[in-house]
């Protein structure tokens, strides 16, 4: 692990200079263009390790693993900010060199574009759209962390230097939403697992959701009625059947997925690889029912308020999915008395035979991030690999189409109610009717959670902070951005303004 980082303007300058999708180019081989997208992509899927795990730990569904050689992580879970911490700096400026990337890549197929006939031409306002939906991912995300956030318009990263205001967060958002009706006219109009060039890739119904999650927080919630109205109405998405294996090999392409980062060992056992460093989610002790597997860190774990709360709901299928149980973790629970007897799948093996064994710094493990070492490329040996990391998922876009109406929208598709219930069907919980926003929350915490901390989100966006004081920590508003990283600051000061 590399503590000490390149400043940011040096790093930035990688992508101009030394890409995959640079280099000696000779534009006139139009049929070449293809390679500059998938070069965007490539940047889109580097995710470092640190990366969602920074971004989700500060919700109350999950609690960072204690007893670690990263203390710093625990304190922020903790609401305690160091504006030093590696990781920050590592967030922000991975990040931008991605952002980067895409415009990199849209400057390249503009390139292309010039000795191009008109459906060359087309396809290459296809591939600047979808460059657009994943630069704006990722300004959606580092914005919900930071808040006021840059917003690079080119991949001339000297421009940064001359930013005298930052934008507002709701700059940001509006920025996204408008560059999302742009791009929507240019996009495939399919579920991504439809398309054939580049499966799993940018659609439509990616920008739509983005615009959704944007205008969320803008709390333009009729925008959010709408864009998430047109996804319902496609019928293009439909729930994955088993919530258990939506998070596991099955659950690839799914039609309930609408953004996913896709990894794969290739179905081989040696050679390339594309993965996801998935060890800071696992158990630091297990026995694999495939003996070598190799165990994780311990580094995220789900809080007790969230196992309890789906104990409450009388949860099976997702508290089962999500939450991995060690007997320690068991008996903690059990300390209250309301939780003596606890239903039958609550126990240190799961349903595919991994043993889960105690371990120092957690009660339990995110079983979301969990692939069964059944379900391992045989001779690949390290935790999740061949896992794909969901990020937007059809779940979320009929509960926030339904909190959307509950907000006040007037309705573009299905009823609130029906957005609900075909959620909770699939849980194997009853129906309810005259849903409120309070009923909502609730499914979207039960569902979503330890989903790139979409419930701490909500939590903030609604000023509902009381939820984050929980298990002796105490959350504030001013906490709910993290400072920016002092590396950033020193190279330009406007931050620190």
């Amino acid at each position: 692990m590399i503590l000490s980082l390149v400043g940011c303007t040096e790093k930035l300058d990688e992508p101009q200079l030394n890409n995959n999708f640079a280099g000696s180019t000779d534009f006139t081989k139009t049929e070449n263009m293809k390679l500059s997208i998938i070069g965007a992509y490539e940047a889109f899927q580097s995710r470092g390790w640190e990366q969602p795990l920074l971004i989700s730990v500060r919700g109350d569904d999950v609690n960072s693993g204690g007893l670690g050689d990263q203390q710093d992580f625990t304190e922020t879970d903790l609401f305690n900010y160091n504006k030093d911490y590696w990781m920050y700096n590592s967030l922000w400026e991975n990040i931008y060199v991605d952002v980067v990337s895409t415009h990199t890549a849209m400057d390249l197929i503009k390139k292309y574009q010039e000795f191009a006939g008109p459906t060359g031409v087309a396809l290459g306002d296809q591939y600047i759209a979808e460059a657009k939906v994943l630069r704006a991912i990722m300004l959606f995300d580092i914005s919900r962390v930071w808040g006021d956030v840059f917003l690079t318009k080119t991949s001339d990263t000297s421009e940064l230097l001359n930013v005298t205001v930052v934008p507002t967060k709701a700059e940001v958002m509006q920025h996204l939403s408008d560059q999302m009706d742009e791009a929507i006219p240019m996009l495939p109009d399919m579920h991504p697992n439809q398309r054939q060039d580049l499966p799993g890739g940018v659609t439509k119904y990616t920008a739509l959701a983005i615009k959704a999650l944007a205008n969320q927080e803008l709390k333009n919630y009729q925008a959010v009625a709408e864009a998430t109205g047109q996804i319902i109405n496609s019928g293009k998405f439909a729930l994955f059947s088993d919530f258990y294996e939506l998070f596991k090999t099955p659950g690839k392409l799914a039609n309930e997925n609408i953004l996913e980062i896709q990894y794969s060992d290739f179905n081989k056992g040696t050679g390339d690889r594309e993965a996801h460093l998935y060890a800071p989610y696992g158990p630091q002790g297990w026995t694999p029912i495939i003996a070598g597997s190799e165990s994780g860190w311990g580094f995220y774990e789900p809080s007790m308020k969230f196992i309890k709360f789906m104990l409450d709901r009388g949860e099976t299928v997702r508290l089962e999915t999500s939450v991995l149980f060690t007997n320690r973790g068991i008996a903690e629970i059990q300390k209250d008395a309301a939780y003596a007897t606890l239903p039958s799948f609550v126990k240190n093996t799961t349903r595919d035979g991994d043993k889960i064994n105690d371990y120092a710094r957690a009660f339990f493990a995110s079983g979301k991030h969990y692939l069964p070492s059944k379900q391992l490329i045989t001779g690949r040996t390290s935790y999740g690999s061949n896992k794909n990391y969901t990020i937007i998922r059809y779940a979320e876009i009929l509960l926030t189409y339904a909190e959307a109406l509950k907000q006040g929208a007037s309705q573009t598709a299905i009823s609130a109610d029906q957005a609900v219930n075909l959620v909770r069907q699939r849980a194997g919980l009853i129906p309810i009717s005259g849903v409120t926003l309070d009923n909502i929350l609730d499914e979207k915490f039960a569902e979503l959670g330890m989903e790139w901390g979409k419930r701490y989100y909500d939590m903030i966006r609604l000023e509902r902070y009381s939820e984050l004081s929980y298990d002796g920590r105490t959350f504030t508003a001013d906490k709910k951005y993290l400072p920016y990283p002092q590396g950033q600051v020193d190279q330009f000061p406007v931050l620190g303004k």
